[in-house]
């Protein structure tokens, strides 16, 4: 059943209702609805009284900040490691790894898709013959992608979330070359495809790395590195 917000009260003699109170709608009249008052009252609002509240709406607009922000303040007061110690760190695990979770999105579209990547000139290189994730690359080059380990308890996390900027590689240039080369990825065997792989390049703006092993020594679980 549908639920409205009283925002304004029309008869200032009343005591069934007040500004705030959340009621169910029990039925619609040509100047506005129909309620139940908190004690049961039937009661009918104008339409300048009330504002819908959107049907499976489980926090409020502030509760919502409040969880966005719990890791912003959290990383405010959590005790860093030291940044060249973390960036060592940081790439021992992206190279120790080769498979990643890229997001995508662009209005209403979303994708997430597991992806091989190689890692090299402070860049994520991925070759992907296509797929819609490119419909949302094409308004927005902003991305996330994240590698993890498997999850076996608390004092063994280990896992990153990079957010980056995306390009993509005309095929065939100096760094597309390159890129294939390092991937051990023939370049006569892609020259002889009838479309060319995309290459997809991603410059991390911003790295933040859980790892348990962190706090041997002194510092949190969760670092953040901020890239050049």
């Amino acid at each position: 059943m549908a639920k409205v917000r009283v925002i304004k009260k029309n008869d200032d003699y009343s005591m069934d209702y007040q500004v705030g109170d959340i009621l169910e709608v029990t039925g619609t009249w040509y100047g506005g609805i129909n309620v139940n008052s908190k004690t049961g009252i039937p009661l009918c609002l104008d339409k300048d009284e009330y504002e819908e509240i959107p049907e499976n709406t489980d926090l409020s607009h502030e509760e919502y900040e409040r969880a966005a922000n719990y890791w912003k303040e959290k990383d405010a007061q959590s005790k860093k490691l030291d940044q060249d110690a973390l960036k060592k760190a940081v790439e021992e695990y992206i190279q120790a790894n080769n498979t990643c979770a890229l997001a995508t999105a662009a209005g209403d579209f979303v994708r997430c898709t597991p992806l091989e990547y190689t890692y090299h000139d402070d860049c994520f290189w991925i070759f992907s013959e296509g797929g819609e994730k490119f419909y949302a690359l094409e308004k927005n080059k902003n991305v996330c992608l994240v590698i993890f380990d498997k999850y076996e308890g608390f004092g063994k996390l280990k896992g990153m979330q990079v957010t980056g900027l995306t390009s993509i590689v005309e095929p065939f240039s100096q760094e597309y070359v390159q890129a294939a080369d390092f991937r051990k990825i023939p370049l006569k065997a892609l020259e002889k495809m009838l479309h060319p792989m995309n290459l997809i390049k991603i410059k991390p703006k911003k790295i933040e790395f859980v790892n348990s092993d962190f706090k041997k020594d002194g510092a949190d679980s969760r670092q953040t590195l901020i890239c050049d």
